[in-house]
């Protein structure tokens, strides 16, 4: 009769099991993308074996593959998506995309985590972000942090409700065609929004069709309907507005919201502006979330 393996024992070989796994997926994944050969396999298992090293150590030192390869596998492998460095796209512009092992974008998650301790919880799926001034970053900050929590899994809508001078479109290199603006407007029967490859999870809707009022657009009871009833689709919805010293736009989101996170860049904005601004927010009734300055 077989003796009965201690629970201490069960656990040891199941995480190593669970870790010949793991490399054996990598080694799939990079064999998928044409970085690995059939031949390059044994070369690679057999330095590990003997060198007790991970497999993509291994390979690295074989000079087989390279940093950037292992990481892009390993973000299929725990489903992280990214876009790697040198892909044509709007990576280059999204630190959280194209950079997400990186200082910025590190940050950028700290802003995340305080977000989501502050702001979503407690039923709360909708915050606006803005600024000043055109050049402090408002519609970037906006980006990387749907980008950030579409890594979370969570169902993001990024709402371009900057119908002035609107950025997300050129952000992620969108056609131009209906939005924000043309719905409001009632000229398309339902909400149109873009995904986003590869964040399964991301949707953006675009600021749509330049009209020549968009506050009074903003202003209608169907701009509170519409986020009411995006709500019920999305775990987070982001809102890019209007920088205050263009036009009082951003009052009329902040409004309908009830929270704004500010963004501001160093070096560029002035106390005076920001000032202002906290003002007029907390005129409409809405709270301000916070203040992200930028580099």
């Amino acid at each position: 009769m077989n003796a009965p393996i201690p629970s201490a024992s069960q656990a040891g070989i199941a995480e190593t099991a669970a870790a010949i796994r793991a490399e054996a997926n990598i080694g799939k994944l990079l064999q998928e993308a044409g970085k690995l050969q059939p031949h390059d396999l044994e070369r690679v298992l057999k330095l590990q074996q003997d060198e007790n090293l991970r497999f993509g150590e291994a390979a690295q030192r074989l000079g087989l593959v390279t940093e950037a390869d292992i990481r892009e596998a390993l973000s299929q492998q725990f489903e992280y998506p990214y876009v790697p460095v040198g892909e044509p796209g709007f990576g280059l512009r999204l630190a959280a995309a194209s950079a997400p092992y990186g200082k910025e974008a590190e940050a950028l998650r700290s802003v995340r985590a305080e977000l989501l301790l502050r702001w979503f919880k407690d039923g709360r799926k909708t915050l606006a972000v803005g600024s000043a001034r055109a050049d402090e970053g408002a519609s970037l900050l906006a980006a990387n942090l749907a980008v950030l929590f579409a890594q979370m899994g969570q169902r993001v809508l990024l709402i371009d409700a900057d119908m002035r001078t609107a950025r997300q479109q050129d952000i992620f290199t969108l056609d131009k065609g209906m939005g924000l603006s043309d719905i409001l407007a009632g000229r398309v029967p339902s909400v149109q929004v873009r995904t986003v490859k590869p964040f399964q999870t991301l949707s953006i809707l675009p600021a749509g069709s330049p009209p020549p009022n968009p506050a009074e657009l903003l202003a209608r009871p169907a701009f509170g309907a519409l986020l009411a009833g995006l709500e019920s689709s999305y775990d987070v919805i982001l809102v890019d507005t209007t920088p205050s010293q263009i036009a009082a736009d951003f009052q009329l989101v902040a409004a309908r919201v009830g929270g704004m996170l500010i963004a501001t860049r160093r070096n560029v904005g002035r106390l005076s502006p920001l000032v202002e601004l906290k003002d007029k927010i907390v005129m409409t009734g809405a709270q301000i979330v916070g203040a992200v300055v930028l580099d």
